[in-house]
């Protein structure tokens, strides 16, 4: 047996002149970022086709957002197989404060006429008109068939009910209102959501990045990457229902926009910062991206798997349009990690140092930032840790104190901000002059051999005005109960609750209840469900990805407890802005779950960017230098990310819904609340209190005790 001799090759002593780099890998680096750009460009030219599909599978009917299990999504479906019938009802309120006039009646009589003659009502049959007690308004209702209630058809019947009334006498104010226009004018205000949304929050994005960069050029490219993020993401939700059964609200769609741009904005900022350190250290730009990939590419994968991970909890979730955002969310995270990943340091690569004008990053120059604001903080909160956490937690404890009396569900008729529809407006007057006579009908469903008992027990149930049999189909029969007490008022729950009990004794799964009003308790009961639920595994799943990535047990602890602290405090903050100075008259239901989701897991985002930096220093330089280290190298970036995600979905309170605006303050405060302080001070301050200890079990934890450094 022969051995082959061969030249000992360079070690990592030597101190001679290193051998130059081949001349085929300088060529394929090269060319790699044009291959990138090639390949993404294909795929975005193939993706805006999809992309515009997608508000075709968005929906926004009612069961979209109930529970599979609830009784009223039942009833939705029973009434679906009835023969066709009166399916809807407009209700029409003339009011003048005056007092009605003998030509009004004559114009409630006449407009009562031209609607019935537009949706095929008997013209001959005279109308029914209710006069309030004081003689100020007038009430009358037009049952719609339902081929007028359909999705498509409920906006063109309202809107020409509208006009039809529009010819009235001076003086008197006419609103249509009922089921039908409310679900009519809601499905307007979705309607124009995603196009007003995408713009206002491109425009903030763009204003953010100029500021933080400064420089004509840099802001464009953060952009133009979220922009193909965005049509990426579109496009993938709309391909995912092509495979997968989910339901896309208007909600979801616009919650994607905001995750998108947040998100991806957020991992270009790291990435850029880590960029431009390392552009001081390497000729080549493509050789700067490189190394920066191998230093911020795992947090960054690892923040966007944290956020994905959380968004697929909600698949847990029972209600419709909480399950869906799961899977919308976490296209729309994975799409803008994989831009930022590829298509964006092409971007980067290929404009050269260039880009960074008039602030170009050289050759061996020291990198700022040495003596910055954030080595001061940290050098300070290394002086007073125990204030450094203790006084935060305390603040923030106070903060969760506002939530002590918080207000109920948001009623239907309170969720438009801004301006009121006149669906709304009529509404809430039939409730203020009609008292006991503006009860929204509950739907009893009973199977046909069942239906006089049904009935006979509806009409005495305790809280119901009256009731009578509808539509009858072969295995269902539908039976119309006016409660006493208006809509969604404590007596009419209660009532809706008699009617279940009553029904579930009279005839079990033979009979159900639903209706508008008993879809609004299903959904807050299984929104309350859902939170037990999902907001667990959630943490569950966050503390897993945090002990995989810093491989320790106390660290992902102590980082979750500090961020499920700032959304208490964020949360009571928030109730006593929405109550004492926005007057809104409640928490939609899904809120705090999602913004319970969103603030963990963005949360948590922000200290893996810190602590996977601390960590990498803690190896080198112990825990307390580390520390230090790795929050004045991270401070400014996480900083400026932080401000840049809270001002994304402060865009969600320009929109007219309160919903959504609930989302974005919450969701922006809790954001600015971690990133300026749980992050800045609370976190540091744990971590050089707990020392090495931060890091059991792992053998970081075993390391000799942090001594007394020098200044950062």
């Amino acid at each position: 047996m022969t051995t082959e001799l061969r030249a000992p090759g360079p070690t990592r002593f030597d101190t001679g002149p290193k051998r130059s780099r081949p001349k085929w890998p300088r060529r394929g680096r090269t060319a790699l970022p044009w291959l990138m750009l090639a390949v993404w460009i294909g795929l975005v030219v193939g993706g805006l086709s999809l992309a515009g599909k997608l508000d075709s599978v968005t929906r926004d009917n009612q069961a979209d957002y109930l529970p599979a299990s609830a009784q009223s999504t039942k009833v939705l479906l029973a009434e679906a197989g009835l023969p066709d019938g009166s399916d809807g009802l407009l209700v029409v309120v003339y009011e003048r404060a005056a007092g009605i006039q003998p030509g009004d009646r004559e114009a409630a009589v006449g407009g009562y006429t031209e609607l019935a003659k537009r949706f095929g009502n008997d013209t001959d049959a005279p109308p029914e008109i209710v006069e309030s007690n004081h003689g100020t308004a007038l009430m009358l209702g037009l049952p719609l068939d339902r081929k007028w209630v359909t999705d498509e058809a409920e906006a063109v019947s309202v809107a020409d009910a509208r006009a039809l009334l529009a010819d009235r006498p001076d003086g008197l104010n006419v609103y249509v209102t009922g089921p039908s226009a409310i679900g009519a004018d809601m499905d307007e205000v979705f309607d124009a959501v995603d196009a007003r949304l995408l713009l206002a929050t491109a425009v903030v994005v763009a204003l953010l990045l100029i500021l933080t960069y400064r420089s004509p050029l840099l802001w464009l490219v953060p952009l133009v990457s979220v922009g193909v993020a965005a049509v990426t993401s579109m496009g993938a939700v709309y391909a995912l229902t092509q495979v997968f059964d989910f339901t896309i609200t208007s909600m979801s769609s616009a919650l994607l926009i905001v995750l998108v741009f947040g998100a991806g904005t957020d991992y270009a900022l790291l990435l850029v910062s880590r960029y431009r350190e390392e552009l001081h250290h390497h000729e080549r730009p493509i050789d700067a991206m490189m190394a920066a990939l191998r230093g911020a590419g795992p947090a960054i994968a690892a923040s966007a798997g944290t956020v994905t991970a959380g968004l697929l909890c909600l698949l847990v979730a029972d209600l419709n349009s909480t399950s869906g955002l799961g899977p919308v969310g976490a296209a729309g995270i994975t799409a803008s990690l994989l831009v930022m990943l590829t298509f964006f340091p092409a971007l980067l690569v290929v404009l050269g140092r260039r880009v960074f004008w008039p602030f170009v990053p050289r050759l061996g120059a020291e990198v700022r930032g040495s003596g910055s604001r954030w080595a001061r903080l940290g050098e300070l909160v290394d002086r007073r840790r125990l204030v450094g956490w203790a006084a935060p937690m305390v603040i923030l404890g106070a903060l969760a104190l506002g939530l002590v009396g918080a207000s109920g569900s948001l009623p239907q008729l309170d969720q438009f901000a801004r301006s009121t529809p006149d669906s709304v407006t009529g509404a809430k007057l039939i409730d203020e002059r009609f008292p006991g006579q503006g009860g929204q009908p509950v739907t009893v469903m009973s199977r046909p051999d069942k239906s006089s008992e049904v009935l006979t027990a509806v009409r005495n149930t305790s809280g119901v005005a009256g009731a009578e049999i509808g539509r009858a189909g072969d295995d269902w029969v539908e039976i119309s109960a006016i409660p006493v007490d208006s809509p969604e008022s404590a007596g009419e729950t209660a009532t809706i609750k008699r009617l279940r009990d009553t029904a579930q004794k009279v005839a079990g799964d033979a009979a159900l209840v639903g209706g508008p009003s008993a879809e609004l308790l299903d959904t807050d009961e299984t929104n309350k469900s859902d939170r037990n639920r999902v907001m667990p595994l959630i943490l569950l799943v966050v503390l897993v990805i945090l002990g995989l990535l810093l491989r320790a047990v106390v660290a992902p602890l102590v980082l979750v407890a500090t961020v499920v602290v700032s959304f208490f405090g964020a949360l009571g903050l928030c109730n006593l802005l929405f109550d004492r100075v926005l007057g809104f008259a409640g928490w939609e239901s899904s809120v705090p779950l999602i913004g319970f989701l969103f603030l963990v897991a963005l949360g948590v985002d922000y200290n893996i960017f810190l602590m996977s930096r601390v960590r990498e220093e803690a190896v080198r330089h112990g825990t307390v230098k580390g520390t230090k280290r790795g929050l004045a190298v991270t401070g400014g970036v996480i900083t400026s990310a932080g401000v840049v995600l809270a001002a994304t979905f402060a865009v969600l309170a320009s929109l007219p819904l309160v919903m959504l605006i609930e989302i974005g303050i919450l969701v922006a405060v809790g954001v600015l609340i971690d990133t300026l302080l749980v992050r800045s001070i609370v976190v540091p301050a744990l971590t050089m209190s707990l020392g090495s200890r931060m890091w059991w079990p792992s053998k970081l934890s075993r390391t000799r005790e942090d001594r007394v450094d020098e200044p950062v």
